[in-house]
């Protein structure tokens, strides 16, 4: 298994430049945003005497490229600055807050396959027919609403009226099954119509494969089928839709923690911009970006090892 992995070294050398490039477009959003972090970290009654003092100390008297020079320095010493807001180190901020978004948006793939699986095996079953009809009409529409209006139109019935899921709770283990549910189903909703029709062409074309009806004449059928020989192979080509959708899901789930009052990365990039927490906002932006960056090598990771074929051509590449 471990074989099918030995593109994996190219592929991490592949990301370096764009991490590089990462830094300096996090960098440079820093310094197109409005204000003087000076001011920002000192209050606008500080005086100009205490003010020069700390942009000398911090570096911003110096010219752009060595302000970034020195901002890749501290990056490397593990140094992300101080946020503003909390008063404290950010690399002790956002331990806080990463797991409660890695834990939505690995709720939210969950969910997405629970419902992209069924719905997509039901249209595909029979391509054309009242089923299959429906399955379309619910990608048209989940596809056409925006991720807020659903957060809000699942809180008000299940949250706010019945009661059955909190709002803004984030706990520890199981409980969080529970805590995690809306805003998940939310970014599931708006994930499963690609992972639906994805899924959904794969199988009609898997359906007519030659291996299927050779399968079936020996005596394969149902779940077995399906299972072992429809769903394993049609599934590949739904992987790398996950992996870009993902990206999408990352960025989403800023929106959703707002929505639904969730202690994530999206509330602490929104309370950074709106407090003007310089230091705050580009470990934000920076987490987010290696995010997406590690959900397309785990991406490639997992394609290869569900397709040997896949492994041996990135090798060669």
């Amino acid at each position: 298994m471990l074989h099918r992995l030995g593109f994996l070294p190219w592929r991490l050398l592949q990301a370096i430049p764009i991490v590089f490039g990462l830094t300096i477009i996090v960098f440079s959003l820093s310094k197109l945003l409005p204000g003087d972090a000076a001011v920002a970290m000192l209050g606008e009654r500080a005086g100009p005497d205490a003010l020069e003092a700390l942009r000398i100390k911090l570096g911003l008297d110096r010219p752009a490229i060595e302000q970034y020079f020195l901002y890749i320095g501290r990056l490397l010493h593990g140094d992300l600055g101080d946020s503003l807001m909390y008063h404290q180190p950010v690399k002790d901020v956002l331990p806080r807050a990463l797991p409660v978004t890695l834990s939505l948006v690995v709720y939210a793939v969950i969910l997405a396959l629970l419902i992209s699986i069924p719905l997509a095996s039901l249209g595909a079953s029979r391509p054309n027919g009242v089923r299959d009809l429906g399955v379309r009409g619910y990608t048209l529409v989940a596809q056409g609403m925006p991720q807020m209006w659903v957060g809000v139109m699942l809180m008000l019935p299940l949250a706010l009226h019945f009661k059955l899921f909190p709002i803004g709770r984030y706990g520890s283990g199981l409980e969080n099954i529970r805590n995690l549910f809306l805003p998940a189903l939310t970014l599931a909703i708006a994930l499963s119509p690609t992972l639906i029709r994805s899924l959904r062409q794969s199988m009609i074309g898997v359906h007519d494969a030659d291996f299927v009806a050779t399968a079936r004449s020996k005596g394969a059928g149902g779940f077995a089928l399906f299972r072992g020989h429809v769903l394993r192979n049609a599934v590949l080509p739904t992987v790398s839709i996950v992996g870009v959708h993902l990206s999408y899901i990352v960025g989403g789930s800023i929106v959703i923690e707002r929505v639904f009052n969730l202690p994530g990365i999206g509330q602490l990039m929104i309370q950074a911009i709106l407090n003007r927490d310089f230091p705050l906002m580009q470990a934000v932006t920076l987490v987010v970006g290696l995010l997406v960056i590690v959900i397309g090598i785990l991406t490639d990771v997992v394609y290869a090892l569900l397709d040997p074929r896949v492994a041996v051509g990135r090798s060669k590449a």
